[in-house]
């Protein structure tokens, strides 16, 4: 059985799909990108700023969902330049303890 899960604070999905969804204790997010969950606006600003809001994002939509990042299994990061990636890891790190996740970037 699967249990559909909306959140005001994260971005709202912009297509016919969920934000997330819980099957069998497992919780599925859907992308998150950095849109501003108040204004509906991508944030403005570099790599840091853009992980920033995304990874607020989906701490409020694992929160709402009953869950927290401590929890997450694996993550996939899509970045436009591989040259962002330091920075984007910076922020990452912050949010997630060393070698907690499974991290693939594409």
């Amino acid at each position: 059985m699967k249990k559909i899960i909306s959140s005001t604070n994260a971005p709202a999905a912009i297509g016919p799909y969920s934000q997330a969804v819980e099957v069998n204790n497992m919780v599925y997010t859907s992308g998150v990108i950095p849109i501003d969950p108040e204004t509906g606006n991508l944030v403005e600003g570099d790599i840091k700023v853009q992980a920033e809001r995304v990874l607020k994002s989906l701490t409020a939509l694992l929160k709402d969902s009953g869950t927290s990042l401590d929890n997450v299994i694996k993550t996939t990061v899509f970045l436009k330049n591989m040259n962002d990636f330091g920075a984007m890891n910076e922020i990452y790190a912050s949010y997630f303890s060393e070698k907690s996740t499974i991290i693939s970037i594409k």
